[in-house]
């Protein structure tokens, strides 16, 4: 009985990496994709999507759930990018300046969301998902009407007809893969973009880190329990704005390392799905609202992706139409998000019962108990 409590414990804690992974290998054969494809595709996400993901991480640890916020430092990222291709700085050095600039606008942007965030505590995920809208109104105006008309643009090049606003897509060619080809190797055939892994790994290296730091401490106490938090003296405010900043900085770092490795930008709509496809991958890999890890993340990478990969193919395949693979993999996304935030809601249920079965049980023990010292007193 005891096994087949702790397989089903096993089983609902893992259920969603279960699934897609039976999901994910069941689409590799009719996709007739070769194994050497898949991984090379698989190496290549890895490094163009990690580094979003493990932005998520440090609003989890402080009790923010899943920030669809992150869409405001992708944003920033993107002002970075286009203005350093207005001014034609190329390469590794475009990339740095494109985040420079976009390091002070995604501090504002962080800084507004985890106060709006303070104010709707509780509610942070939906709150934030609405707050992505109004800001993306905002970027829209900017990048649409202001930017050649306010804000001066010397180049032709991304300018529409008119005189002002940016074209609908924009050719990255000074900058595509210029981190990922600075150090790549080749290993059994297969290209590894080490600069960039590189960084992913600095940043590990960083969550690792800044948790044993005394504001990463604080930032895990916040998470665990803000009214203890704050009576032990911890700015729990301050302490969730900080998580809040941090990741939208690394948000508009995140998209500036995908948009570089994807060579072309959809000015208007990149970064629309930036926080939806990062926090599939993570609840993917096994992450809940209020806990992740860094395994959490590269799990949830690969099996996201290499499903990206296959099912289009396997849609063809077995249907006669990609599109069928494509809006699979749109249901999975939505899916996958739903299933975990259900299952994470049942288990938060199933624990407050036990929870509250072990305090029946040791009240009616102490009862009992009470009952039986009372009883020998009155027989002496």
């Amino acid at each position: 009985m005891s096994g087949k409590k702790s397989f089903g414990r096993f089983f609902t804690e893992n259920a969603v990496v279960i699934i897609f992974l039976l999901v994910t290998v069941a689409a590799i054969p009719p996709s007739g994709l070769s194994l050497q494809y898949i991984l090379q595709e698989m190496i290549t996400r890895l490094g163009r999507n990690t580094f979003l993901v493990l932005a998520l991480l440090l609003p989890i640890y402080a009790g923010m759930g899943l920030n669809f916020g992150m869409t405001l430092g992708a944003m920033s990222g993107q002002i970075g990018l286009i203005l350093a291709i207005n001014w034609n700085i190329g390469g590794v050095e475009g990339l740095a300046f494109a985040a420079l600039l976009g390091t002070p606008v995604s501090i504002m942007m962080g800084y507004i969301c985890g106060a709006v965030l303070n104010k709707a505590k509780g509610r942070e995920m939906v709150t934030g998902f609405m707050l992505a809208f109004f800001i993306n109104g905002i970027y829209q105006l900017v990048v649409l009407y202001m930017m050649g008309a306010v804000f001066p643009i010397k180049s032709p090049a991304i300018l529409l007809s008119r005189g002002y606003g940016i074209r609908n897509t924009l050719n990255l060619e000074g900058v595509r893969q210029s981190l990922d080809n600075l150090l790549m190797a080749k290993v059994f055939g297969f290209n590894l973009p080490m600069a960039t892994f590189l960084v992913i790994a600095v940043l590990c290296l960083f969550v690792v880190w800044f948790k044993k730091t005394k504001l990463g401490q604080d930032l895990r106490a916040v998470g665990h329990d803000m009214a203890v938090a704050e009576s032990a003296g911890v700015p729990v405010d301050r302490t969730r704005i900080i998580a809040i900043i941090i990741s939208t900085v690394l948000a508009c770092y995140g998209q500036i390392i995908f948009l570089q490795n994807m060579g072309n930008m959809a000015t208007y709509n990149a970064h629309d799905q930036t926080s939806f496809f990062a926090v599939a991958a993570i609840l993917v890999g096994g992450a809940s609202v209020k806990k992740a890890t860094i395994p959490n993340v590269l799990i949830g990478v690969i099996l996201l992706h290499v499903l990206f990969v296959v099912t289009p193919r396997a849609g063809q395949n077995l249907f006669g139409s990609a599109m069928i693979g494509e809006y699979f993999r749109q249901f999975i996304g939505y899916g996958v998000i739903a299933l975990s935030l259900v299952l994470y809601a049942w288990r938060n249920r199933r624990e407050a019962e036990r929870s509250r079965e072990g305090l029946r049980g040791g009240a009616a023990a102490a009862a009992t108990a009470g009952a039986a010292t009372a009883g020998e007193g009155g027989a002496k």
